[in-house]
């Protein structure tokens, strides 16, 4: 496991961390259109090119077409000088698309220096971390939204694993062991790794420093405490007000280092945060 010194080196040009997002850009390669999770808060029906949100993006790409664009951006007199992050967020999850590791062994091989970072929901994430340590993948989000299966189980509709359709306490259990292990895994492996929660008055808010507790003995660097975004299955749930945000960050600060400036990133943007 990386010590503190260690990882604050590692994290140095990365936009999502504290004192670099107002000088560092970074590109969000929309890749990776399928998901294996339904989560009660997410839709991909519809996008509109002003609005900041995960699971949208306004044209999927293929990996020859992501490297392409890589080229674009880094060859612009604005962008390129700025940029230091490639990254896979989806519109989907990243691990359910091969896409995902042909793009980044492109990108790879291509631009060598730039930062390879992706976001997932985690349930494919034990077994496909040796394969993104060998892609050179240096940063990694998982998005974790609960510590036990009941409270899961009113978030996720269902997950899809290994050819198989599993729902409420069965469907909780599996992803809920696959996060936790993953994100131990990958620290492990010297990857710096950041965990997402969603914070949805009624169902998780008593977890939230719970979840924030274990990630810390994991070894995760850092969580990003997000507010809901009502929508879905979740629409009737009201966001969490700018005050209940900003205190359960607070209150988490005191167990591990919170994000404050995440600006909950569309599937293909580009540019500084």
């Amino acid at each position: 496991m990386a010590t503190s010194c260690e990882q604050m080196k590692k994290i140095q040009g990365h936009p999502c961390f504290e004192g670099n997002h107002h000088k560092t850009g970074r590109m969000h390669l929309a890749v990776a259109p399928a998901c294996n999770i339904k989560c009660g808060y997410c839709t991909r029906k519809h996008d509109c090119a002003n609005e900041s949100r995960p699971g949208v993006a306004s044209r999927l790409m293929t990996p020859s077409e992501a490297l392409d664009k890589v080229r674009e951006v880094m060859a612009s007199p604005i962008l390129g000088p700025t940029m230091r992050v490639v990254g896979i967020a989806g519109p989907g999850d990243p691990l359910a698309n091969q896409q995902t590791f042909e793009t980044f062994k492109l990108v790879g091989e291509a631009f060598p220096d730039l930062i390879k970072c992706m976001s997932t929901n985690g349930l494919l994430l034990p077994e496909s971390l040796e394969r993104l340590h060998a892609l050179g993948l240096h940063s990694l989000t998982v998005t974790i939204n609960a510590t036990n299966a009941e409270t899961a189980a009113q978030i996720y509709r269902h997950i899809y694993y290994h050819g198989k359709r599993y729902s409420g306490r069965d469907a909780a259990e599996i992803l809920l062991a696959s996060q936790y292990e993953g994100v131990q895994r990958a620290v492990e492996l010297g990857m710096v790794v950041k965990v997402n929660t969603v914070l949805i008055p009624g169902i998780n808010e008593a977890e939230v420093p719970l979840i924030a507790e274990r990630i810390k003995g994991l070894g995760a660097f850092v969580m990003n405490v997000m507010p809901l975004i009502p929508q879905a299955d979740l629409a009737h749930i009201p966001a969490p007000s700018a005050e209940q945000l900003a205190e359960v960050r607070n209150n988490n600060e005191r167990i591990i280092s919170q994000m404050r400036h995440c600006k909950q990133c569309r599937a293909d943007a580009i540019g500084l945060l």
